[in-house]
């Protein structure tokens, strides 16, 4: 004779956990395709002035930074208030910026070594004798082709 038994009311199957991993591979992967590594934090303090003519550089690739302004207050113990010059994560000197520009020439493909563009990002603060001393650095490498990194607006914004 069969036995009949009641169901219980209120029971749930256990919830499947086998898709699980892949869901939690599918984020990772998501991701590790969208996120970008940082190439340098600033140490300095970088407010870029405004120009209203002004050209987007389509190819980041050939770009070489170089950064300038006052060190940031975190900094400005060890460094003091006047204007430096930060190439990749370290503070340098003027005379560090040829050999800075020859070994970031080195290191890009040689296809693009003779088209690199340098991008000076300089605070609105700076004095220009230091631009200046860059550009004089950047001649004795002969990398010609700069550019100056500002924000989009009036230029008359930069008198304040």
């Amino acid at each position: 004779m069969a036995k009949f038994t009641k169901k219980k009311k209120g029971d749930l199957p256990a919830v499947s956990t086998a898709s699980l991993p892949d869901i939690v591979f599918m984020l990772l992967f998501f991701f590790m395709t969208v996120t970008t590594m940082k190439d340098s934090s600033l140490m300095i303090k970088n407010e870029l002035p405004y120009a209203d003519q002004v050209q987007k550089l389509d190819k980041k690739d050939r770009v070489i930074y170089i950064y300038a302004g006052k060190p940031s207050p975190r900094y400005q113990d060890k460094f003091g208030t006047a204007a430096k010059i930060q190439l990749n994560d370290k503070f340098a000197d003027v005379s560090e910026v040829a050999n800075y520009v020859l070994a970031e020439r080195s290191s890009k493909r040689e296809e693009l070594q003779n088209v690199l563009t340098t991008a000076l990002k300089v605070d609105h603060e700076t004095n220009m004798g230091l631009v200046s001393d860059i550009k004089q650095e950047l001649r004795k490498v002969n990398a010609l082709k700069i550019n100056y990194t500002t924000k989009t607006g009036d230029a008359f914004q930069n008198l304040k």
